[in-house]
Parts: structure tokens; C-alpha cells; sequence
């Protein structure tokens, strides 16, 4: 089945026809405003509470989200394509840039050879990103003391590969996933125990003391995607600590935000978490199916889902862990779902799929009101807690229209880009500004930039972004594409 395509919309009238079409409910605003104009996302952001003994206003309602480009150095260090990408979110004009980057706390935690570390062998790196970033937004903008920058901390569990084959640590063995991901479930040894996550906490710790030291004003404990902290959180087939109810579950996370917080009292703490989730789809070149679930049904292997229907959202749990965050004097959270690995059309709506996925089984457009409508649903009941949405970019030159409409209805605080600014960077700066937005920057959904890594290539927009597509990796790309068609 094919769906119209975003760019085949002439004007918002024809855009809202088609959301009314598809039944979706989505704020869309007539036009764009610029911050002399009074738009909303132009608005400060206070963020921060008083157990975590700061706050900070930021300057807008734009952040930029972490993303991996698969070309740090081995050593974990910046390469010339990772301070591009820094000075690029620094040009963004965004004023919180959450995490920048996902960094692992140890080297078994990367998901590709090239992922950026958090360890002490790194921290001159660590500080050369942000400084990259800073300084061109200084040079762009003038004003930092308004601009909030983060390091994301990681481990990859699952997906880690470290040395370039699959290594994964897992918090326990997934019926499905083990399945897709060629997981032995006989096999103890890739399972975490519970003395090895006790250490695993002390890195995650040492990893924030090396941001802090290097400038950054928050960590992002990351809990999204099917990474390791995600995983921990729909465990309830492990024993012990960290498995089993709702408290096992978030005993990983709660206990390395709670270490963070009493040891670094004034570095911020945002946490990015998928906050629902569904049954993992098999890769196909066909429409997208999930893999069969039904054997295995009550569900429990997924967090924010209905137990008898793992495709629907259920968000008690996840709305509970927000409020948990909150008491925890977590700074703010950013709101994401479902992972790139085994759902990307949930997590990343596309009409176009990558290498490892499938063509989507909706409109694209059903996904991007299926997350902004759960980040509404998490503001409405933990409303005291700043949220980011996630999930914009497939709306392209309507992107604007709703993240304003969205800001100005309290469905969300600030909105957040990411394969968007791969191609177009100064998106938040030309909205801002009351510029007209260059249609020929406007990120499709083409799915290069995850296709390219599945294949051994740097991440990057080759189809839009003139610096990649003069790279010889372009072809290395185009060929690979090819082989899989």
C-alpha cells in the first residue's frame, strides 16, 4: 500500500484534510511565527527542580535530539564528521541540545566500533564536542548563557557491538527479540548479573563526573530505543533485584539517577525514555507484520503495552515511572517510543524504510499522532515535569505548523528534531527568525542515515547534505541499497 506523500500537500487546508481523512487529531497552526512575531517556540524554558539542587531557563522551545553518526574514532574520540554534526546543532539555533550524542559508559556497551565513550580515556574529546558546539553557536547567535547542553550515557545491552559482530548483554532473554537478534536462549552468559550491574552503576556515575568536568550542565540517562536500561524496564521475567515488578524493573535506572544526584548536586538530570512500545515486527521488504505474539499472550515482555494487545499502548506503568522520575528531582524528560531496531515505523515514522526494516503498515502520519498524542497524555498527568516530544520530522514543512500549535496548546514543552537536522540544521534558527524554510533541505524520510551505518557506513544525509554526497562512502551506499533490493 502506498500513502501520499507530505510534499503532495500544498498548503495546510490540504495537510489538515488529510489528518481528518485518517481521523488522526493533531494542532496545526496556519502559519509559522517568527519570535518577534510571539510565536510560542520562542518561548524560555525553565527547567530543574529543587532536589537537584539547580534550574536553568533555557532560551526556546527548540532541542536538538542525541544521535549516533558511527564515526568517532576507535578510541571513542571526535573525528571531523562528529564536531560537523556538534557545530551543526550549535548553528541550529536550538537552545537545549539534549545529549548531542549517545556516549557508552564502557566500551562493551557500544553499539558500533565508531560510538562516542564516556570514560576517562575520552574526557579531552568529551570537552573538544561541546566546545565545537558552544563556540559556533556563540559565533551564530551571540548569547550562550541561555543555551543548555547535555551528554547522553549509555549502554547498548542488546545491540552492542563493541568490536563490529554482534556482542549483546541482555537483561534478560526476550522470546522474540532473541529470535530476530540470533540469541541463543540457553545462553546464561549474555544475561547480566546482578553484581555486574552494581558495577555497571559505578561507570554510569564516573561517566556524569567526566561531563560535568567537561562542561556539560545535564546527563541524559538514557531509557529508550530497546537499549539496556529500556530493556530493564519490561523484565519481568528476570529474578532477582533488577527484574520482576514494577520496582525491580526501574531499580537500574532510579538507582543510577539516585547515585548521579547525590554525588554531582548540581549537575541536571534529564532522562529519554520510550514511553510505550510494541511487539517487535520481522524485517521484510513486504508491508511490516509483527512477529507472532499471540502464543505468548498475557504479554510480558514490553513496557507500555497492553498486555493482551502488545500493538496498543498502555501507558499506566510509564506514567508512574514519571512520576517516580519527578520525586527523584529529574530536570526534565524526553519523551520517545518503540525502537529503530524492531519497530522503526513506531520510533521513527518514514514512508521510505530502512535497510533493516520494512515498508510501513500505516501512514506514516498515524505514527507521529500515535507519539504526540502519548507526550500529551504524560504532560496531562505529571504536568510539573518539562517534556520534549519526539517524532515531528516526517511532518517536513508542516513540522513547524504543529510544533507551534502544539507549544502553545501545553500538549508538549519544547519539540525535538533529530534526522531533521541532519539535512537542514538551521530549521529552529529560519523558523525563528521569520525566514522562509528552503524546501530543498526539508529531511523526506529517505532512511539513509540509518541505512548507511546498518551497512558499515558513517551516518549522515547523503541525499540532501552536499558534504555527503561527495564523499565516496555516497556510492558504497548507493550500491549496498541496490544489493538489498
Amino acid at each position: 500500500m502506498s500513502y501520499p506523500k507530505i510534499a503532495q500537500f500544498k498548503d495546510v487546508a490540504a495537510f489538515r484534510a488529510r489528518l481528518d481523512e485518517l481521523g488522526l487529531s493533531m494542532p496545526v497552526d496556519d502559519a509559522a511565527q517568527s519570535a518577534a512575531e510571539g510565536s510560542p517556540l520562542a518561548a524560555p524554558l525553565s527547567v530543574g527542580s529543587s532536589l537537584c539542587g539547580s534550574s536553568f531557563r533555557v532560551g526556546n522551545r527548540w532541542c536538538i535530539h542525541p544521535m549516533e553518526g558511527w564515526d568517532a574514532n576507535r578510541d571513542g574520540s571526535p573525528s571531523e564528521f562528529t564536531l560537523r554534526r556538534w557545530r551543526n546543532f550549535g548553528a541550529s539555533g536550538a537552545k537545549l541540545i539534549w545529549g548531542g550524542e549517545a556516549a557508552a559508559v564502557q566500551h562493551d556497551g557500544r553499539a558500533n566500533p565508531r560510538q562516542t565513550l564516556a570514560t576517562e580515556e575520552n574526557s579531552r574529546g568529551l570537552a573538544q564536542l561541546r566546545e565545537t558546539l558552544v563556540d559556533e553557536h556563540a559565533a551564530r547567535f551571540g548569547d550562550t548563557t541561555d543555551l543548555l547542553v547535555g551528554l547522553q550515557l549509555t549502554h547498548s545491552g542488546r545491540y552492542s557491538r563493541p568490536d563490529g559482530p554482534p556482542a549483546p548483554r541482555i537483561a534478560y532473554h526476550h522470546p522474540l527479540l532473541d529470535v530476530k537478534m540470533g540469541i541463543d536462549p540457553r545462553d546464561a552468559n549474555a544475561v547480566w548479573s546482578d553484581d555486574d550491574l552494581e558495577r555497571l552503576v559505578d561507570r554510569y556515575v564516573a561517566a556524569a563526573v567526566l561531563a560535568e568536568q567537561a562542561g556539560y550542565q545535564f546527563v541524559d540517562v538514557k531509557a529508550c530505543h530497546g537499549y539496556l536500561l529500556h530493556e530493564f524496564l519490561s523484565a519481568r521475567r528476570r529474578p532477582g533485584r533488577f527484574g520482576g515488578d514494577f520496582a525491580g524493573r526501574t531499580r537500574l535506572m532510579t538507582t543510577i539517577i539516585e547515585r548521579i544526584r547525590d554525588e554531582l548536586p548540581r549537575l541536571l538530570i534529564g532522562v529519554r525514555l520510550s514511553v510505550f512500545d510494541t511487539a517487535p515486527f520481522a524485517t521484510s521488504r513486504d508491508v511490516g507484520r509483527p512477529m507472532p505474539f499471540v502464543e505468548l499472550l498475557p504479554y510480558d515482555c514490553g513496557f507500555g503495552v497492553d498486555a493482551n494487545d502488545p500493538l496498543t499502548m498502555d501507558l499506566t506503568e510509564p506514567i508512574a515511572l514519571l512520576v517516580k522520575l519527578r520525586e527523584l528531582g529529574v530536570a526534565m524528560v524526553n519523551l520517545s517510543a518503540g525502537s529503530p531496531y524492531y519497530n522503526p515505523h513506531v520510533q521513527r515514522p518514514a514512508i521510505f524504510p530502512p535497510s533493516d526494516g520494512y515498508r510501513p503498515p500505516e501512514d506514516p502520519l498515524v505514527g507521529v499522532a500515535r507519539q504526540i498524542d502519548a507526550a500529551r497524555r504524560c504532560k496531562e498527568a505529571v504536568s510539573d515535569l518539562p517534556m520534549v516530544g519526539t517524532g515531528y520530522t516526517y511532518l517536513q514543512e508542516y513540522l513547524p505548523h504543529v510544533a507551534q500549535a502544539a507549544v502553545r496548546a501545553g500538549w508538549i514543552d519544547s519539540v525535538g528534531l533529530g534526522r531533521m537536522v541532519l539535512s537542514y540544521p538551521r530549521l529552529p534558527a529560519d523558523v525563528l527568525s521569520g525566514s522562509a524554510t528552503t524546501r530543498k533541505l526539508v529531511c523526506r524520510t529517505f532512511s539513509d542515515c540509518t541505512t548507511a551505518p546498518r551497512n558499515g557506513i558513517v551516518s549522515g544525509c547523503y541525499p540532501l547534505d552536499a558534504f555527503y554526497k561527495r564523499l565516496p562512502e555516497a556510492e558504497t551506499l548507493r550500491r549496498a541499497k541496490q544489493s538489498d533490493t
